[in-house]
């Protein structure tokens, strides 16, 4: 590999030459040879463009940038942006926990990539856009990154994870409304209960997602709150006065997205309350759908010795030993998804209590768990909507089979005969093996007629 050398404060860094980062970044991707998790998420990367360029054109309207300048930086932020120099950015997760690392990765590949197109060459002249000078003014990496994570994480859940719960809430309501006629046993502590609907049952599984959607909805107006403008540690410093405002306005301008000056900055570098309350929100979404999940599956066990009061998709094969069998791998998928988001949000609740004065430094695992707890549960929902709730059927000779032996029809007696002569006739149909009807007439409690026009199911439903 051919190298160039590049400066900074700690002297000379061997850099290779055909790559537009710079000594700082190039230092960090040496110091911090840590983990598999590859490198910092490029939406990370994408909102520090966005964020750039606003900065560019908010420096020039102040009068602290070049016109010649502020073009240039929002070139190569739009490169950046439309994914062009998407292997530039080599940073992993851990390092810094302020993200300084992958904030001057960004500048100098803004500057460096900005002399290319001056006409310079790598590792030969000054650019004419200096990193810290001109593609940092205004700005501090505390401010930056805690900015591009809140812009990165808005988009994700707008764009991708909000959708896709919708999508999947959208296919088990319509399953709902089909199967709004089908009476089934219900169960209680996993033992037989009383009569309900197959549509009641799914109608509470998808009133689980409504919740969880106004949940993550609400969250995100606080989330809508950016910290940029207050460089370092809130006040501000370095940056001209109305700056925050302004390049918030190029900050909706780019994303068309409602986002708004942090109400405080102290509190939004120095905490992110709003990535954890967000966050919360995935958690209590990823919480529902394993108890939907494993509903689901035990519904569809069987196919002989299990419930199998449902039917699902046979997606593939289920086993490398037992010919023909079939299992529930949608559910098993997302229930292993939901548990990292579990696990995700604890991570993030300890990140986020950690913050130390005026900085949270733990930024990048912050930003890193949620964009994958987002994209995580964007994907699996995806995939449980179209590759199993959409073809679950009715074993409908099941599902009557189960109702007509429930014991637990016995609880439409009690309002006649009372509950010591209907846990009677429960206890000896169970002992017996004979029917309810058949204990009630046998014990003198009911003719066959009184039996038949008390215990009808459909009408225990309602």
């Amino acid at each position: 590999m051919i190298f160039r050398t590049e400066k900074d404060l700690l002297g000379s860094v061997k850099v290779p030459i055909d790559k537009y980062w710079g000594a700082q970044t190039e230092r960090s991707r040496n110091n911090f040879k840590i983990g598999l998790e590859g490198t910092m998420p490029i939406e990370i990367i994408h909102s520090f463009a966005i964020l750039k360029k606003a900065a560019a054109h908010t420096n020039f309207e102040f009068e602290i940038l070049s016109k010649k300048k502020r073009d240039l930086i929002s070139f190569v932020c739009d490169e950046i942006i439309e994914g062009k120099l998407d292997d530039q950015f080599p940073l992993v997760i851990w390092q810094t926990g302020s993200g300084t690392h992958s904030n001057m990765n960004v500048n100098e590949v803004i500057s460096n990539r900005s002399h290319v197109l001056m006409g310079g060459i790598l590792g030969k002249g000054t650019s004419s856009i200096h990193p810290n000078d001109d593609v940092n003014k205004s700005q501090s990496s505390n401010d930056t990154y805690s900015t591009a994570m809140h812009i990165a994480s808005y988009k994700k859940l707008i764009k991708k994870t909000i959708p896709s719960i919708k999508k999947l809430r959208d296919s088990l309501k319509k399953k709902s409304n089909s199967f709004k006629k089908i009476v089934k046993i219900g169960r209680t502590h996993l033992m037989d209960a009383v009569p309900i609907t197959l549509g009641q049952e799914f109608s509470g599984y998808v009133s689980q997602i409504d919740h969880g959607l106004n949940s993550i909805k609400k969250t995100l107006e606080h989330l809508s709150e950016l910290p940029i403008g207050g460089t370092a540690v809130g006040t501000g410093l370095n940056s001209p006065k109305g700056y925050d405002s302004k390049i918030i306005e190029y900050i909706r301008q780019y994303t068309g997205l409602p986002f708004k000056i942090a109400n405080n900055k102290f509190e939004a570098l120095a905490a992110h309350d709003a990535i954890v309350e967000s966050h919360s929100s995935l958690k209590q979404i990823a919480v529902s759908l394993i108890k939907i999940s494993n509903d689901i599956r035990f519904l569809s066990s069987g196919p002989r010795s299990g419930i199998g009061e449902i039917f699902i998709p046979e997606n593939e094969p289920g086993s490398s030993i037992m010919p023909g069998k079939i299992n529930p791998t949608q559910c098993e998928a997302l229930i292993m998804v939901c548990t990292q988001v579990i696990g995700h949000d604890m991570a993030i609740s300890i990140a986020g209590s950690s913050g130390n004065y005026e900085l949270n430094v733990y930024k990048p695992l912050m930003a890193y768990n949620f964009l994958q707890s987002a994209q995580l549960l964007s994907d699996a929902c995806l995939c449980f909507s179209d590759l199993c709730v959409k073809g679950i059927t009715p074993n409908y000779k099941r599902i009557k089979e189960l109702l007509d032996k429930s014991l637990m029809l016995v609880t439409a007696l009690s309002p006649s005969i009372g509950y010591e002569k209907s846990a009677k006739i429960a206890k000896d149909a169970y002992e017996n093996n004979t029917t309810l009807k058949e204990e009630a007439v046998r014990l003198g409690y009911l003719t066959v007629e009184e039996f038949d026009k008390l215990v009808q199911p459909e009408k225990m439903v309602k």
